[in-house]
Order: C-alpha cells, then structure tokens, then sequence
C-alpha cells in the first residue's frame, strides 16, 4: 500500500471528513472508495471511445431510434 499526501482547502477537507463520519468509515476508506469510481469511470470512457472509434454511425443511430420507438411504446 501506498502514502498519498494531498492539499485540500480546509473546508473541503470538513466536508469530506463529515461525508465519511456520516458513511460509518475512515477518511482513508472514503478517498480509496472515490478514487475507485474516478478510474472506473475513466476505464469506461477510454473503453467507449475504443468502441466507438469501431463503430458505424449510422448504424449507432439506427439503434438509437429503435431504443426511442421502444420508450414510446412503454410511455
């Protein structure tokens, strides 16, 4: 395991303090928790542009007007 030291402006670093005492955890647990969803979401982004580059816009469209169609009927 690693040491990050980071420099938040106080009122930041408060609220993230009340935002883990308020989850039942540790500040620690609380940022490797956020730090997770940061690189979970870049992975998703990295790997959507990856499919995307692959794709057909035309047929990305299509789908798109299937999916429209199908919540209208639902609606």
């Amino acid at each position: 395991m690693s040491t990050l030291t980071i420099r938040l402006p106080a009122d930041k670093h408060e609220r993230l303090r009340e935002l883990a005492r308020q989850r039942g955890i540790s500040i620690n647990r609380l940022m490797d928790e956020l730090s997770t969803i940061a690189l979970v979401q870049h992975d998703a982004e990295i790997r959507f542009r990856a499919l995307a580059a692959k794709g057909s816009p035309q047929s990305g469209l299509r789908i798109l007007e299937k999916l429209d169609r199908l919540h209208r009927k639902a609606s």
